[in-house]
């Protein structure tokens, strides 16, 4: 918000007290408030907004989908309302988050893109849209969505040299089922490394570690939208699972170390 607004309403907010001196203290908690509440204002009229997230995420909802755009989407007509997760940074923390979504709610995952984003990086974003027949499923579905990405970002590690992006769940759905192929009810590991060399050691570390099935192999000309890096998804029992991930997890810290980075979290590890 202009600081000659926030001034201005800071006036308004001196007359209420009848005269009286905010010291500086006061006066920083009174900006810091009128610019909460301006960002509240900002989207009030915006019913499609319900909110925002680690990694440039935003999640939206329409009620009623416009009949024209529907058809085109290619959504089953019982349902008439969609959850829409955006994202510029990550693909595998909004996906592992819409997976519990759809556990916890009535609702179906249309489809998910990962266009080539990253801001700029050697990865994807994520374009995600979740159907469901009544708006209040839809919403909710966004709504743990944006609450699990603190939680998938926990295995997420970048720095100038690349990323590192680990994921697993206990019990597959629907989904990872639909991005990746996975059993559904199964344990499922995500392991991606850019740039696409690490990726690699990591995948053959990760297999070698644990006897785990692969599900899905990606690299930069083949499985991704051409970024620079190597995407495997496994699955098998939960332990072995896991372990790999942790073995890929290791390696490929180590070799961004090594190429002068310190790789870190961007919230707390999960896994």
């Amino acid at each position: 918000m202009d600081n000659q607004i926030i001034e201005m309403v800071l006036e308004e907010v001196k007359k209420r007290l009848n005269g009286q001196t905010l010291n500086q203290n006061q006066v920083i908690e009174k900006k810091e408030e009128i610019k909460r509440e301006g960002e509240t204002v900002n989207v009030s009229g915006i019913t499609e907004f319900v909110g925002t997230a680690i990694g440039d995420t935003v999640g939206l909802v329409i009620a009623n989908v416009d009949k024209g755009l529907h058809e085109k989407m290619g959504i089953d007509k019982k349902y008439r309302s969609i959850g829409i997760i955006g994202a510029r940074t990550g693909a595998g923390p909004q996906i592992m988050a819409v997976d519990e979504a759809v556990k916890a709610t009535n609702s179906e995952v249309v489809s998910i893109e990962l266009p080539r984003d990253t801001k700029g990086g050697a990865g994807h974003g994520s374009f995600i849209v979740i159907a469901s027949e009544d708006v209040s499923d839809a919403r909710r579905a966004v709504e743990v969505t944006l609450k699990e990405l603190d939680r998938t970002f926990g295995d997420v590690y970048g720095c100038d040299a690349g990323h590192l992006e680990l994921q697993y769940t206990a019990r597959a759905s629907y989904a990872i089922n639909k991005a990746f192929g996975a059993p559904i009810g199964k344990a499922f590991g995500l392991i991606v490394g850019a740039p696409a060399a690490i990726g690699l050691l990591m995948a053959d570390v990760a297999l070698k570690t644990a006897s785990v099935e692969v599900v899905s192999y990606g690299s930069p000309a083949g499985g991704t939208s051409h970024s620079n890096e190597v995407v495997l998804s496994i699955t098998g029992d939960s332990g072995a699972v896991r372990q790999a991930i942790i073995s890929a997890r290791e390696v490929g810290i180590k070799i961004l170390r090594a190429m002068g980075q310190n790789p870190e979290s961007s919230t707390k590890p999960y896994i």
